[in-house]
């Protein structure tokens, strides 16, 4: 079997080219950096004997997307991961316009060019595998960081709606969206923004998405930290959660970039809060939680009567 990874040459990208390789699938690596890319090449083949082919495309082009598409057409790929993306942090009236809709355009624009193009070419054959890496934020609006927030958004509930799509075709293609909370990469210096909360080690992470993704799972969360926060996004009134997300936006350090954007890593930001604010907001959300199935309840009894 053959993998394509968009974002390969770093964070989770790199992460999920090194699991399939140890796994024995070959590889079409895909990325902006070249030499990263030929250097994960020559350790994956001489590691694992597998076989990796490099193209450098910079999926901000839908141009390029489409040739991408183009030039793997009679490589028969069974697995497309979107993992290319990267945040843009701080207040939106401040933040660079030209930078969001570069942002935008490699987070949700070569999303759906490359879904749509393999998935029907997965579906006319009646087998595949398209894995799009989400995040937490998916689930939710974010002050502060609300451009990457609102992209997250569209790639989750684009992979939900297709989803049902192809279950009503009864289709044996799979699609899914990985939506991890804090991860170990390089997107804390893509988005400028240093963060404390100590995020989930990239390969472990990658290892659970690609597990889940072969078991069939539509909406993967790795962590217990991250289901709850999922769970609290859909129970939370929206004011609520969005004083909550914005007070933990706001405790952000805010800092030059340390590199040049890679379209890359597609992992979720890191909070900046000490242990105590943490269990703080934690306890918060499970008295919300608490506060919004009393009245649930009381409302059913009076319904009841």
């Amino acid at each position: 079997m053959i993998a394509l990874i968009t974002g390969a040459s770093s964070g989770l990208g790199r992460s999920f080219a090194k699991i399939l390789a140890k796994r024995g699938f070959d590889l079409v690596l895909t990325a902006r950096r070249r030499p990263r890319l030929i250097e994960l090449k020559q350790e994956l083949t001489e590691k694992y004997g597998i076989r990796a082919r490099v193209l450098c495309h910079d999926l901000s082009d839908p141009d390029e997307c489409k040739r991408l598409a183009e030039e793997v057409e009679r490589v028969n790929i069974d697995i497309l991961i979107n993992s290319a993306g990267f945040g843009v942090f701080g207040k939106f009236t401040e933040t660079d316009l030209d930078r969001e809709l570069e942002m935008i355009d490699v987070n949700i624009k070569a999303v759906h060019i490359l879904t749509k193009l393999f998935l029907q070419r997965f579906v006319k054959r009646g087998h595949g595998y398209i894995l799009n890496v989400a995040s937490l934020a998916g689930f939710m609006a974010g002050p502060w960081f609300s451009s990457y927030y609102a992209s997250k958004n569209y790639v989750l509930q684009l992979t939900k709606a297709i989803y049902e799509e192809l279950r009503l075709q009864k289709s044996n293609v799979y699609i899914g969206a990985f939506c991890p909370g804090p991860v170990k990469t390089e997107f804390n210096d893509v988005a400028g923004a240093e963060f404390a909360v100590e995020g989930l080690d990239e390969m472990e992470a990658a290892e659970y998405a690609i597990d889940k993704m072969f078991d069939g799972q539509l909406v993967i969360v790795p962590t217990v930290y991250g289901k709850l926060a999922a769970a609290a996004a859909k129970l939370m009134p929206s004011k609520v959660m969005l004083a909550a997300t914005g007070a933990v936006q706001r405790s952000r350090t805010v800092r030059e970039p340390e590199m040049p954007v890679p379209v890359n890593t597609g992992a979720d930001m890191k909070l900046r809060l000490s242990d105590e604010e943490l269990d703080s907001a934690i306890a918060g959300m499970y008295d919300d939680i608490k506060e919004i199935n009393e009245i649930n309840e009381t409302k059913g009894e009076n319904n009841n009567e």
